[in-house]
């Protein structure tokens, strides 16, 4: 039997017309559009999230980092305050060919540090150059050690000469220790290495040994008067003698003033933009934090305070400002024109000692900032009497 013929109109196949091909084209490229504005979107907000996270994260380091170098400040030290006096908070580091310097140190402590006065730089546990980075942030100076006999300073017993320093005892003293050289009275004070000791005697010599410049050691080493501080062993990393600072790539950096000639600094955290702090003090002398002093104001500028003694007594706490700033820059304004640092800190007078850090709107408000502020106690120095 045959099967009917198939109307040829049923096997007709029907394609889209031009209008419905253009209406899908164009749902098409609306659905494309939606949806690479939330990819676009959300990698922005990511690329947000991910610079801020970062920033905060640095930021908490870079406060640990201080905050680590800040306390031990004075430590070995301090001992030598106690009376008699021996000289050492104040008097004129002589190390090797290496202090005082000859030449400027290296950026961003190059420009404005100590400006034309490298080589009078002093023994203090902590300093502060107001300004005096190379970007225009504070410097932070931090001298300690962590001698094995705790800093206890030792007269000498016996007159000894230009290698030697003869003393009632050795014990604690190794070969390769530092030790502080100073005499109540005497500018100077002699930043020595120990070659070799004997039960009463330091024989010393190696990379930090210095005959003296000014003062020389033979005339030191000839007086009882003359006393010997501990400082430990560089090669503990457990003698600092360091500066911190803010460098034009945005970095903290720290720099070992003990490494020589053609030293390089460290970094030690990025985004960091700016650094600046001001000095905590106990003005009473009973052990407590009652004041407040700006590094830049009359009597308490680096160069006074590295020379008095009383003022570094005083110094018991560090509060420090770092201002930072992400890596990413928004399309759009997302930053003050200002941001405040030690807002609501006053001196003794009750004057403001807050600061203002201006940001362009140009430039700088297109980017995300934080202010990482922290009071740092410098533990050594409250242990004074």
């Amino acid at each position: 039997m045959m099967k009917p013929a198939l109307h040829p109109a049923t096997t007709r196949q029907r394609g889209l017309t031009l209008v419905e091909l253009l209406v899908a084209m164009v749902i098409g490229l609306i659905v494309t559009l939606a949806v690479t504005s939330l990819v676009v979107v959300g990698e922005a907000h990511k690329r947000t999230t991910t610079a801020t996270n970062g920033m905060g994260q640095t930021g908490a380091y870079a406060a640990y980092v201080l905050d680590r170098a800040l306390r031990s400040a004075g430590s070995s030290l301090t001992q030598s305050t106690q009376p008699p006096d021996r000289g050492v908070f104040g008097c004129k580091l002589n190390v090797a060919s290496l202090l005082p310097a000859a030449t400027a140190f290296p950026a961003p402590f190059k420009k404005a540090f100590l400006p034309g006065a490298t080589s009078n730089l002093r023994v203090a546990p902590v300093l502060i150059g107001k300004s005096q980075s190379d970007t225009g942030s504070d410097v932070l100076v931090v001298m300690s050690g962590d001698a094995v006999v705790g800093g206890v300073p030792r007269g000498l017993t016996d007159p000894g000469s230009a290698t030697t320093l003869s003393m009632d005892n050795t014990v604690g003293v190794s070969a390769g220790d530092l030790v502080l050289v100073s005499q109540q009275g005497t500018t100077d004070c002699l930043l020595e290495q120990v070659a070799s000791t004997t039960t009463k005697v330091l024989t010393l010599g190696g990379t930090y040994y210095t005959a003296g410049k000014t003062t020389s050691l033979e005339t030191l080493a000839a007086s009882t008067s003359t006393d010997v501080t501990p400082l430990g062993n560089p090669a503990n990393g457990n003698v600092q003698f360091q500066l911190f600072g803010v460098g034009d790539n945005r970095t903290l950096v720290g720099y070992d003033l003990l490494q020589g000639a053609g030293g390089v600094t460290q970094a030690l955290a990025d985004e960091v933009s700016e650094l600046h702090a001001i000095y905590g003090l106990d003005t009473n002398g009973d052990g407590i934090l009652d004041s407040w002093a700006d590094p830049g104001a009359t009597g308490y500028d680096i160069a006074t305070v590295m020379q008095t003694e009383a003022t570094m007594k005083q110094i018991v706490a560090v509060r420090v400002a770092l201002v930072m700033r992400s890596t990413n820059k928004e399309k759009d304004i997302v930053s003050p024109a200002s941001l405040a640092l030690f807002d609501g800190f006053v001196d003794a007078s009750s004057k403001s000692l807050a600061q203002t850090v201006t940001l362009s709107a140009t430039d700088d408000q297109y980017y995300r900032y934080r202010v990482v502020e922290c009071t740092i106690p410098l533990r050594n120095m409250l242990l004074l009497p």
